[in-house]
């Protein structure tokens, strides 16, 4: 526990903030955060199993009859004579929600009226602290409410809690262990931290570096229990992307911090924020995106804009807030934020949604301007004017790149890329040939010209894949840049009023 914490509520109470909502899983840290800035007012806790408890031992003082239940609990203070408590209401938040059966309007009405005699009656004082492990605030509530946000360990105070562990069982961690097991353990909570040094101790009696598995094992598990961002499996790598070659020289010297952020963090580097990479569809964007997890070695995440917009007052932006905590959780890692133009398209319109997307662009800007955690963003988009201009200007990305059509030679890479996978790449391919015939199209489009050469040499007589066949195919196949001429023309406009660095520029193999 923080003092910096302690103050912070304290303060809140002082100023005689009615509800205080602590958005929060770890109960007895919270308890001990409330205990901490009580100076002897009396605490009552209502639980979430139904009981009014001793706040101090947790032993039910009596059970609240069925018929009047957390009401029957906040009528004992909802009066106005002198009195100064703290009432402790844990998981309630099932009452708040339209959609739940155990919605109830009453409750509402009731602490709306407690709140309002502390706020206007003299001697009452009478603070409410709605301790859930769910974000979930009525619309009636919102002006009474003050959420109060338990920051996770920083760096320095996760090393402490590593070196004190250490001490109390007398295990030697040497400097490079301690940073590197430092900044895997960013976005953990205490507890959680606890818990895999107690896993990796009781494994092995010792704590190293190979227990930064440990540490991904568990933050694999956050990930799939959050319900928010999706895990991608990374199979591709850097020699998957053909072309690009200044964009994956960038990546590949980023990758060298990432790959060492504990000594990079001792050696004064800030840890990269992340990129922007716009350009024609189908040009290896996406796939750039799970090549630069594969090169830092860390997991890929996926964020969906649309999964997060809620029915509730602040559901949208808990959910986004709920998502970033994960993703710090789970650091390091990549967040990948597809055709990130649609996840904040209505910024800056008026009523509905265009207002909550403007609050989550808000919200997603301060965290990327501000962002402390070893979260890598990839954000890909193909329509630059849709993007907001925040986001085309240095600052919120460490870069912003531009992929365009790929030129002769790196459809010559593509073409031997997907050519090898398919193990087609023999003497009977002419790949100089397929180029001449090639002007305009992207790489989606030539993966596409090999997928189905393959498939229709697999059901000819000879079962071969020739350089004929190939210019067959690819005579049949329109590229990008006949079926999106339009679309390509305004793209190339727009592109050329940025000054976006090229992800082209350089060479063929990322070597410039």
């Amino acid at each position: 526990m923080r003092r910096e914490d302690a103050n912070k509520l304290a303060g809140y109470v002082d100023a005689l903030r009615p509800i205080i909502y602590i958005n929060h899983f770890d109960f007895h840290a919270v308890d001990e955060l409330i205990v901490s800035i009580s100076k002897g007012v009396a605490i009552h806790e209502y639980n979430e199993a139904g009981h009014y408890v001793d706040f101090k031992n947790k032993t039910p003082k009596g059970v609240i009859p069925e018929s009047d239940n957390l009401e029957g609990f906040l009528a004992a203070f909802d009066d106005n004579s002198p009195q100064k408590v703290f009432l402790v209401l844990k998981d309630i938040h099932r009452y708040f929600s339209i959609d739940s059966h155990s919605y109830k309007p009453e409750l509402i009405a009731r602490l709306k009226s407690i709140a309002q005699r502390t706020m206007y009656n003299d001697g009452v004082y009478v603070t409410i602290f709605l301790v859930c492990s769910e974000f979930i605030l009525p619309i009636e509530l919102e002006k009474m409410v003050t959420v109060f946000d338990i920051p996770l360990p920083s760096l320095n105070e996760i090393e402490s809690i590593i070196s004190d562990y250490a001490k109390s069982f007398q295990i030697q961690i040497d400097e490079n262990t301690l940073n590197e097991l430092t900044v895997s353990f960013k976005g953990l909570s205490d507890f959680e931290i606890r818990q895999i040094l107690n896993l990796a101790y009781q494994e092995s009696g010792m704590i190293d570096v190979k227990d930064k598995n440990l540490v991904l094992k568990e933050k694999e598990q956050i990930i799939k229990k959050s319900g928010i961002l999706e895990i991608v499996p990374v199979n591709s790598t850097m020699y998957d992307v053909g072309g690009l070659a200044s964009l994956k020289k960038y990546l590949r010297d980023k990758s060298r911090i990432f790959n060492n952020l504990g000594e990079a963090r001792k050696f004064g580097i800030d840890l990269p924020k992340g990129i922007l990479i716009v350009g024609m569809p189908g040009c290896g964007k996406s796939l750039t995106a799970k090549a630069t997890a594969n090169q830092f070695s860390v997991p890929l995440l996926r964020l969906d804009i649309g999964k997060l917009m809620g029915k509730y007052v602040g559901e949208s932006e808990n959910n986004l807030r709920r998502a970033i905590k994960t993703a710090e959780a789970v650091s390091p890692c990549v967040l990948w934020i597809d055709e990130l133009e649609k996840a904040f398209a209505g910024v800056g319109g008026s009523g509905g949604a265009s207002d909550i997307t403007t609050r989550l662009f808000g919200q997603f800007l301060t965290w990327l301007q501000e962002k402390e955690s070893s979260v890598y963003v990839v954000a890909t988009s193909n329509k630059l004017s849709a993007l907001p201009p925040e986001f085309k200007r240095k600052g919120r990305f460490d870069e912003l790149f531009l992929v365009e059509l790929p030129d002769e030679n790196e459809r010559k890479k593509i073409f031997e890329i997907h050519l090898k996978k398919r193990k087609k790449l023999t003497e009977a391919v002419d790949v100089i040939k397929l180029l001449k015939v090639t002007e305009g199209y992207s790489g989606a489009d030539i993966e596409a010209i090999v997928k189905e050469t393959v498939e229709t040499a697999f059901i000819s007589d000879d079962r071969t894949v020739t350089t004929d066949k190939l210019l067959e195919t690819i005579k049949n196949t329109k590229s990008i840049s006949v079926t999106l001429a339009d679309d390509i023309k305004k793209l190339k406009e727009e592109y050329e009023k940025y000054n976006f660095k090229k992800a082209n520029a350089g060479g063929v193999d990322g070597k410039v």
